[in-house]
């Protein structure tokens, strides 16, 4: 069992058209630093950490756990995608037992518009789908985040509610492989 349930991680390397979606390794580090110290990343994700504490507290082999890849161009690293199951006391409740997995992304401002974040986040909702028929995926991000809410719609999430934290409004969609009956 990991953190996705009863997943094999790390599972092999996902193709897509351009990207490649893998573990993290050791060379990946200095992206990881780029990563969390942007000021543009941070902008809806609580603002960027300072530098020299990352570099002091980043691990020799960042991420390198169940749920987390990174996103490789062409060799470089430019960015994350996640998928981790939600704490019970969190607010969602799609499922029963409020378990539901939560898919979060970070890119690198140079891959920003280019189509990456669609192309990633649905190779990782289908692999997904394939090892978890029929499990449901939220993602919430601030309203005011207007890509991540386009990309959101894009990748066929839908509106479950919305709600005020960390200052700001936030919105949780949910995505399912399963068409809902009706």
């Amino acid at each position: 069992m990991t953190e996705l349930g009863p997943v094999a991680w790390p599972p092999a390397p996902i193709r897509t058209e351009r990207l490649v979606l893998r573990e993290s390794e050791a060379g990946d580090r200095a992206a990881f630093v780029e990563l969390f110290a942007s000021p543009e990343v941070g902008t809806y994700l609580g603002g960027p950490r300072p530098r020299h504490e990352l570099e002091r507290t980043v691990p020799e082999v960042p991420g390198r756990r169940p749920g987390l890849f990174v996103i490789d161009l062409d060799g470089a690293v430019i960015g994350t995608i996640e998928l981790n199951r939600r704490d019970a006391e969190r607010r969602s409740r799609v499922r029963p037992d409020a378990g539901e997995a939560e898919l979060g992304y970070m890119f690198l401002p140079g891959a920003w518009g280019r189509g990456y974040a669609a192309e990633a986040c649905a190779a990782v909702l289908d692999w997904y789908a394939d090892a978890l028929p029929g499990e449901p995926v939220v993602l919430c991000t601030q309203t005011a985040n207007t890509r991540s809410m386009r990309l959101a719609a894009k990748l066929g999430f839908t509106e479950v509610r919305r709600f005020e934290e960390w200052g700001a409004e936030q919105w949780m969609g949910v995505w399912s492989s399963v068409a809902p009956s009706g």
